[in-house]
């Protein structure tokens, strides 16, 4: 239902934002199928949030509001950039589609990945989850920080969580998007990484506004499996619950509406092969894996490609990724059932007999080839004492899926 829209000015500061009270044209429509327990008020982060425009051209700066911290208003510094404003013509941006980029601990509002993918031809924002400005020193309308401390907080309230901010400003982030009149609000996606994964995942389970969504290395069950554990150690059990429910990606993947890429690899420190399988494998809308082997952790922009493919598939109509069926285990052979409109170049079956509690930077990976014939995808079968093992297939555009990891044993997932 649209209301008319009314703006006035008001002060934060030495700063003025001006509050759009604009009726929710862009309304999350899901809070029903959520838990009880969800702390978020989605109705209130539909509304597009007050903002300030903080300088640039070809990058252009802004500041919106975020949720109030121990009792204080704060804001939120973002980077936001379109094919227009990198060529100098603004005017020229219409039915754009949209992306929002979250960036990982230790991360902050990137500019070059906004410029990466509005050469694209995307409206991009970054926002940072630190309270940290564009000279990136902390600023005075802060939130919490996102030092591990802060992440894992317990007895205060959820309202001052670090995952309750981090989400709702992520959310805003894309209802201001949402009502930029550059964008078509029908093709926007999400992509974050390590800790913005975790909270696209997250995201991705709230906001059914996105068409599109790309964890990278983030997900779910942290507390049974990730570079954490010593910290919900530390819980007690009661708190360590509370925490889970609150949260963990799991409790909200599930409910995940739109298309998922996750991507991950099997040397990444901080989010393990078996608590990624599990998140993986809650999603019930249409979804894909890209998992390499040997890939490490970081903040990786421009790769791998299939994270551009499969955005471009899902909101512009592109030739879509392969996609592996999952995989089957026979006497001597394993093999799987793939899709794939483009030629398929190459197929892989990759194996560990490392134990699956084993740290993910020191496990052992080997890989055969496989043969592709007739849509199925066949590799001789991997050793009995195999741990992990999953197919891979790459195509001519140089972009690689995975099949669902297999855990052989009682100690996966």
């Amino acid at each position: 239902m649209k209301t008319i829209s009314k703006c006035i000015p008001v002060a934060l500061s030495a700063l003025l934002f001006y509050v759009c009270a604009l009726a929710q044209e862009h309304p999350i429509c899901k809070a029903d199928s959520l838990p009880a327990s969800t702390p978020w008020n989605l109705a209130q982060l539909s509304n597009t949030p007050a903002f300030e425009w903080a300088g640039g051209d070809e990058m252009r700066g802004l500041f919106y509001a975020g949720e109030p911290y121990q009792g204080n208003a704060t804001r939120v510094f973002a980077w936001y950039a379109t094919p227009g404003t990198l060529a100098g013509d603004p005017a020229k941006d219409k039915n754009l589609p949209g992306i929002v980029l979250v960036h990982g601990g230790g991360g902050t509002a990137f500019a070059e990945w906004v410029k990466l993918w509005a050469s694209r031809g995307y409206a991009a924002i970054a926002m940072d989850l630190a309270g940290v400005g564009p000279d990136g020193e902390r600023h005075a309308h802060a939130g919490p920080d996102q030092q591990v401390e802060t992440k894992f907080i317990t007895g205060a309230e959820a309202t001052d969580q670090w995952s309750y901010h981090t989400v709702a400003a992520v959310i805003r982030a894309h209802s201001l998007l949402l009502s930029f009149p550059e964008v078509d609000a029908r093709r926007t996606a999400i992509t974050g990484i390590s800790w913005g994964g975790y909270l696209t995942c997250i995201v991705a389970g709230l906001d059914d506004r996105f068409q599109a969504a790309v964890p990278v290395y983030g997900c779910g069950f942290i507390h049974e499996n990730s570079n954490w554990l010593n910290r919900f150690e530390q819980m007690t059990d009661d708190d360590r619950a509370t925490w889970v429910r609150l949260w963990d990606p799991s409790m909200y993947v599930g409910s995940v509406t739109m298309p998922m890429l996750f991507v991950n690899g099997g040397r990444d420190f901080a989010y393990p092969p078996d608590s990624h399988a599990k998140t993986y494998a809650l999603v019930r809308s249409p979804k894909n894996l890209h998992f390499v082997p040997d890939l490490k952790h970081g903040h990786i922009f421009d790769r791998p490609a299939a994270i551009e493919v499969f955005i471009r598939q899902t909101l512009e109509g592109g030739t879509p990724l392969a996609r592996i069926a999952e995989p089957h285990t026979n006497s001597d052979t394993v093999t799987a059932l793939v899709e794939a409109q483009t030629e398929l170049v190459k197929a892989e079956l990759h194996y560990t007999l490392d134990p699956v509690a084993t740290k993910p930077e020191t496990r052992q990976w080997h890989s055969r080839p496989a043969s592709i014939h007739n849509g199925r995808i066949e590799a001789p079968r991997p050793p009995v004492e195999t741990r992990i093992w999953f197919l891979t297939a790459e195509d001519e555009r140089q972009t690689t899926v995975s099949s669902a990891l297999v855990f052989p044993g009682e100690d996966g997932p």
